[in-house]
């Protein structure tokens, strides 16, 4: 789960893990903040997911964080957005209208970037880490997110020994114990969504459940 890992699989194509649609739990949910229009949204290894369209037609800003300088390029040519690319720090900065993504690594983000955020936004983040590296993100989210700055946190959850990740399995007690340190945990909605899934289903995965979490960063 090296830098890569990931740099391979984007050069590859191999990107099972980007939806084609926005996520029904993100049009479902994300109302449930009372964000303001305008309001900035950060969203964690963002890749080129089509839930950032969703953000910014809300009328929120974007601020996205993508490891990968392929993904970057591709949600901008996808979405046929004209952008601009500069160089802060060891950050490469794309931006076009409404939205704006650091290009690098996340943990070396600066803190004060996300000072103003109104809310945030995990999908595939959280569950792209093994077990054993998962705290160190988790904790570097934490130290990314504002006081009582509430976001969308989606997991999924599946027997792992079935399985190679990513994405990797990540249990509602998992969440509990780990999060809750730094963030009030309500969960909206966890379903079984196996049968939308050809990949779990073809390596006989038994249940894949999908959950949404509204998280609230503590004082």
């Amino acid at each position: 789960m090296e830098p890569r890992f990931w740099h391979e699989k984007w050069q590859l194509q191999q990107i099972g893990f980007h939806q084609q649609q926005v996520n029904p739990f993100l049009v479902k949910y994300w109302s449930r903040l009372g964000l303001a229009e305008q309001a900035e949204v950060f969203v964690p290894l963002c890749g080129k997911s089509l839930d950032m369209c969703y953000l910014a037609e809300q009328r929120h800003r974007v601020l996205g964080c993508e490891l990968n300088p392929i993904a970057v390029e591709h949600f901008f040519t996808d979405n046929e957005l004209a952008y601009q690319v500069e160089q802060i720090g060891e950050h490469g900065v794309f931006s076009a209208d409404e939205v704006r993504i650091y290009q690098g690594d996340i943990f070396t983000l600066p803190h004060q970037l996300t000072t103003d955020i109104g809310g945030f936004y995990d999908r595939a983040a959280l569950i792209a880490w093994p077990e054993a590296m998962r705290q160190q993100y988790a904790d570097a989210l934490a130290k990314l997110i504002p006081a009582n700055v509430s976001g969308l946190l989606i997991t999924l959850d599946y027997p792992q020994d079935t399985l190679k990740g990513p994405p990797f399995a990540v249990s509602p007690d998992w969440v509990e114990t780990h999060l809750a340190p730094h963030f009030d945990v309500e969960l909206l909605e966890c379903v079984d969504v196996l049968a939308d899934n050809p990949r779990f289903v073809n390596k006989q995965v038994p249940w894949l459940n999908e959950a949404v979490y509204k998280l609230t960063r503590k004082a």
